[in-house]
């Protein structure tokens, strides 16, 4: 059934402390199907991020967040482009100070 509101996800953290210099998981996977996702990174460590833990897909800077609006992608109007819920995502950085926040919207 299709609704005209928005809802967040629970916020999901990782201290940069406990980066192991490999893939560190973020969070155990989305609760929802969002169309957007907002990785902040409130470090002072830039980190890779992956959707896999194996794969490089996207970087982001120290003190600075990343945005991707899925819907925006959405090739036909009407249609839905959404991470799909239960994506992990993961981080791989070394230990620094301050945390990387994953944060995700859905209707």
């Amino acid at each position: 059934m299709s609704v005209n509101y928005v809802s967040a996800i629970a916020l999901t953290s990782k201290n940069t402390t406990g980066l192991t210099g490999g893939y560190d998981i973020v969070n155990s996977g989305l609760s929802e199907a969002c169309f957007l996702l907002r990785i902040i990174n409130d470090s002072n460590r830039d980190v890779t991020i992956s959707y896999d833990g194996v794969t490089a897909h996207d970087y982001v800077t120290a003190g600075s967040n990343m945005e991707i609006n899925a819907q925006a992608n959405s090739s036909l109007p009407g249609n839905s482009a959404l991470f799909k819920k239960g994506l992990p995502v993961y981080v791989l950085g070394t230990a620094g100070t301050g945390f990387i926040y994953v944060a995700g919207y859905y209707s």
